[in-house]
C-alpha cells in the first residue's frame, strides 16, 4: 500500500520542513509568504545581458542570450532599430525590467 504524501516546503524563518499550504510555521510561528507573492525570476543574469547589449546590442546579442530569438533576428536585421531599440533594451536591463523568453524578469546580477 502506498502512502500519500503532501507537498512540503521549508520555513522562511527557521528552515523547518512544513506543509506547503501552511500559513505559519508550527515550529517557530513565523508567517509564511504566499506562493503568489514570490517573484518569478529568470535563470538568466543581468551582467551578461548588459554586457552583450552594450557591446553587441545593435546586433541583438542580448536577446539571443535570454532566448528571444525572433526579436533577436529582427533587431539584427534593423541594426537595433537604428540604435533606438538598443537604447531602450539597455535601460530596461539596467533598471531590472527586462524579461526573458518565458516572461520572467531578469533580476540577479551574477
Amino acid at each position: 500500500m502506498t502512502a500519500i504524501t503532501r507537498p512540503t516546503k521549508f520555513c522562511y524563518a527557521c528552515g523547518a520542513v512544513i506543509d506547503a499550504a501552511a500559513v505559519a510555521c508550527p515550529t517557530c510561528g513565523a508567517k509564511q509568504p504566499s506562493t503568489t507573492a514570490l517573484a518569478v525570476r529568470s535563470e538568466k543574469r543581468i551582467l551578461p545581458a548588459a554586457l552583450l547589449c552594450f557591446f553587441l546590442g545593435v546586433f541583438g546579442a542580448h536577446r539571443f542570450y535570454v532566448g528571444k530569438v525572433g526579436t533577436g533576428i529582427l533587431q539584427l536585421c534593423t541594426l537595433g532599430g537604428f540604435g533606438i531599440w538598443w537604447l531602450v533594451d539597455m535601460i530596461m536591463i539596467v533598471v531590472g525590467s527586462f524579461k526573458d523568453a518565458d516572461g520572467e524578469k531578469i533580476t540577479a546580477w551574477t
